[in-house]
């Protein structure tokens, strides 16, 4: 604790400094050095990874990684050696982090419709590096902390169990200004355009997240959650592009739309139930053959390393995990210490004829102090753990929910489960010149599904005519 509290103080007389930023040539303020920078990322890149999962498709992961390093060489920090990642996700969703880490999800493939398109959003993303955007905001949390004083360091100990307070997770969705986000816009326009794309193309995939977000009522994708208004951030792309396009005559600019479409060919759309899924209020893993009951009306979100369960009020928590042993005695008292738990009671249970340890007990928090029910149950060679939590208060609200859903743990045999299949993109080529609908309904699209085909396929009009030979996706489902 006293090396703790020396380090915090040693920031006090931290020496702030000013840097000059590549991209304006301004100074501004920077705790971070390029050098910790990178480091960060090199920190902050495999528990990306580890939570996410990287999507499994070389040939695909090379052809956006072989574009994002065309536009790094010409960037205002070419320097620096970039990482460009697809994530195993369905969330529509492209973000950066500090030192030349670029991630792009499955999902926001599945909708981009060019490689222009992919060119904008690289652009972006690369720029929010260039331009040390989650530095200076990594330089302002540092300011923050410095004002809180030591009162945020003294608790320790329960964050990383907890599985929603991951460093990682939290820079994911550090949220960039209006400001930082139409430089990024700009810089999009400007990377894109100088390796030879059509950037107003960029301006295009912002209108399908506009439609998307109208159509459907719920909030914006993440990608566009904090960014500015569409429709002025559209005109202003189209501007921006036009500006650089005068400044490089007589350079064409492509779009690459079939290329594009053919390399997505067969991507994983929408949430992937080979790696677990929600149906009627149970969660089936069929690779791992087990499943185990949700509480109604609480969200769900499954990740490659853990499932997280919030109730509907967000005042109970529960997660899922792989533990990293074999013996379920053992992982309970390693939590224990780790989390520095006080034990209200522990004891040995069978969970439907499986070997389990039962634990119940308080932990303080920098939010005060935290009653959990822990379940540590033993399958085959591998130990899963349900933690649940609450405020002490809310416990005996809780504690039913948790206790059904831990105690619901079995093997899954049910074929049906096992082998269910995740949906996928097909590129189908229009035989005959028509409208958009009626190419869809002969492609087998059925009635209610053709609005989001409208969406997936660049937000058309199902009125639009679309010619002979045309490209388009089709969601092929899974079986």
């Amino acid at each position: 604790m006293l090396q703790r509290i020396t380090s915090f103080l040693l920031l006090f007389s931290f020496i702030v400094s000013c840097a000059v930023n590549p991209v304006t040539g301004k100074r501004e303020l920077s705790l971070i050095s390029e050098e910790r920078e990178i480091a960060m990322g090199k920190e902050y890149d495999p528990q990306i990874s580890q939570m996410y999962g990287v999507y499994d498709d070389e040939k695909l992961l090379k052809y956006v990684d072989d574009l994002g390093q065309r536009m790094a060489k010409i960037s205002h920090r070419s320097h620096l050696k970039y990482e460009i990642k697809v994530m195993d996700s369905p969330v529509i969703n492209a973000f950066a982090v500090p030192g030349g880490y670029v991630y792009f999800t499955r999902g926001i493939l599945a909708y981009l419709n060019s490689e222009a398109e992919l060119a904008g959003v690289m652009g972006h993303e690369i720029g929010h590096i260039t331009a040390k955007h989650s530095v200076s905001q990594q330089s302002k949390a540092q300011l923050a902390q410095i004002g809180l004083g030591l009162g945020s360091v003294l608790v320790e100990g329960f964050d990383q169990y907890a599985g929603l307070a991951q460093q990682a997770t939290g820079l994911l969705f550090l949220k960039f200004g209006r400001d930082d986000e139409t430089q990024s816009d700009k810089l999009g326009v400007e990377y894109s355009t100088k390796i030879g794309y059509d950037s107003h193309y960029m301006a295009n995939f912002f209108n399908v997240l506009d439609k998307m977000h109208s159509s459907s009522g719920n909030s914006l994708p993440n990608f566009l959650s904090t960014h500015p208004n569409p429709a002025d951030r559209v005109v202003k792309v189209n501007k921006q592009t036009d500006k650089w396009q005068k400044k490089l005559p007589g350079k064409s600019f492509v779009v690459n739309r079939d290329k594009y479409l053919n390399q997505i060919n067969g991507i994983v759309f929408g949430p992937d139930p080979r790696q677990g899924f929600v149906e009627n209020n149970n969660f089936y893993h069929p690779g791992l053959k087990f499943q185990f009951p949700t509480p109604e009306g609480w969200n769900v979100n499954n990740l490659p390393s853990q499932v997280q369960m919030v109730a509907a009020d967000e005042q109970g928590v529960m997660v899922f995990k792989l533990e990293p042993t074999d013996n379920q005695k053992q992982a309970a008292t390693t939590f224990i210490t780790n989390a520095k738990l006080t034990v209200e009671s522990q004891k040995s249970v069978k969970v439907h004829g499986e070997n389990a340890e039962e634990v119940i007990g308080t932990v303080q928090t920098q939010n005060g102090v935290l009653k959990l029910m822990v379940y540590f149950i033993k399958k085959g060679k591998n130990v899963y753990s349900f933690l649940g939590y609450s405020s002490t208060q809310g416990f005996v609200t809780y504690q039913p929910a948790f206790k059904a859903t831990m105690t619901g743990f079995k093997t899954l045999t049910d074929r049906n489960k096992i082998n269910r299949q995740p949906d996928r993109i097909r590129i189908k080529k229009v035989t005959r010149g028509s409208s958009l609908k009626d190419a869809l309904k002969k492609l087998g699209v059925k009635d209610e599904d053709l609005e989001q085909h409208a969406l997936l396929n660049g937000a058309m009009a199902l009125s639009d005519n679309v010619k002979a030979n045309m490209l388009l996706k089709i969601i092929e489902k899974g079986k």
